[in-house]
């Protein structure tokens, strides 16, 4: 009993020791103001050899562009013109035709130049028609007025669609000081002949043609 006794004592003996040093402990450490701090945590470190897939993004709701409509080649079509095509020449139904014109003489202040300042016309002028779309070629010889202009029939022979085969010169003047033929508008070499308008004469159709103007030559002192 008196053992038993003694190992109790002891017992406790060593239990008061061990509160004594734990209370000396905590009174020697600083006091914490803020309570017990705490490193942060560091992040696991990955395996070597392993990536890490990044989270999707978050998908917004964004509408789609809409996909391109397939494309398709146009037909092939001829180039349209940079200007506009000029409209073709009337043809006028087949008829027979006639001619007109006047004639001048140039006055010396011009003379050898071509032109019809100053000019006055020439009456008794004469002009000739030739048409050479048949096999022998038809010549009508028409004289101008006192206003110097002339109108002339062609042979019933010759229709509009036989005239670009025509042209119109001058033969001679009466006027002495003016009777030397000048090219102004091919009166010399002969003018082909320009289409004007239908008429009718008589009951008969034609198509009216144009020449000229054509001019002599005036003789004038030195």
């Amino acid at each position: 009993f008196a053992k038993a006794f003694v190992l109790v004592q002891l017992s406790m003996l060593l239990v008061s020791t061990s509160t004594v040093l734990t209370q000396l402990h905590n009174e020697a450490l600083p006091p914490h103001p803020h309570g017990a701090s705490h490193y942060p945590a560091l992040a696991p470190s990955h395996p070597q050899g392993h990536h890490h897939i990044p989270p999707p993004l978050p998908h917004h709701g964004h509408p789609h562009a809409p996909a391109p409509a397939p494309y398709h080649h146009p037909p092939t079509h001829a180039p349209a013109p940079a200007h506009p095509l000029p409209r073709p020449p009337f043809h006028f139904p087949r008829t027979l035709i006639a001619v007109q014109g006047v004639v001048y003489c140039k006055s010396c202040k011009y003379a050898g130049v071509d032109t019809l300042l100053g000019a006055a016309p020439v009456s008794g002028a004469t002009v000739k028609l030739q048409c050479n779309n048949t096999k022998y070629p038809k010549e009508i010889l028409s004289k101008t007025d006192k206003n110097g202009y002339f109108f002339v029939v062609a042979p019933k022979t010759i229709t509009n669609y036989g005239a670009h085969k025509c042209k119109v010169s001058l033969v001679s003047s009466h006027i002495a000081s003016c009777s030397k033929p000048s090219n102004l508008h091919y009166g010399l070499q002969g003018s082909p002949l320009r289409p004007e308008k239908p008429f009718t004469s008589d009951n008969v159709s034609y198509v009216l043609y144009t020449v000229g103007p054509f001019a002599f030559e005036p003789k004038c002192p030195l």
